[in-house]
């Protein structure tokens, strides 16, 4: 388990034992990962996610959409890259220090997923997620629903979405 998601479910743990001691009922709490692609922070279930590595080489795929930057092997799987900016319409960046990629899965579907920034580990109760506004479903069912936060909101992914195959 690579070390970031290693510290991740550490801070979880902390806020969850902290919790539990408030009489908080754990079903009632969702645990999601944070992140940020661009200028918005977007969640998702870490259930779905299998590991968090550094940027690492990967080999272009031709025929695939641009967002589609390649394949890369992960201890001798071969795992398709997804650049999350280029697929939500922003401009590509070069990787800097804070770009990570997030290998999620769902059944036998995987795939890498680049990021800009790794924020934190989030647990909602579900009283504090709302589900998409309908003005969003039809966009393929990429979010899944809305986290309110004290100070911002968060914006949950579908995963099942995001690994659906259309390349």
């Amino acid at each position: 388990m690579s070390e970031q998601l290693e510290q991740v479910l550490q801070n979880q743990k902390k806020q969850m034992d902290s919790e539990l001691g408030s009489n908080h009922r754990e079903e009632d709490i969702t645990q999601l990962v944070g992140f940020i692609v661009g200028d918005e922070e977007y969640a998702i279930p870490i259930l779905n996610i299998q590991e968090i590595i550094k940027p690492i080489e990967y080999t272009r795929v031709p025929s695939t959409p641009a967002y589609v930057l390649g394949a890369f092997n992960l201890r001798g799987n071969v795992i398709p890259l997804i650049d999350l900016r280029m697929k939500f319409n922003l401009p590509a960046l070069n990787q800097n220090e804070d770009t990570r990629y997030i290998v999620m899965k769902e059944g036998e579907n995987i795939a890498g997923f680049v990021i800009d920034k790794l924020t934190e580990a989030v647990r909602l109760k579900a009283s504090q997620i709302e589900s998409a506004p309908e003005t969003l479903h039809k966009e393929k069912g990429t979010i899944n629903g809305i986290g309110k936060r004290a100070d911002s909101i968060l914006t949950i992914l579908n995963v099942s979405s995001l690994l659906k195959r259309d390349f």
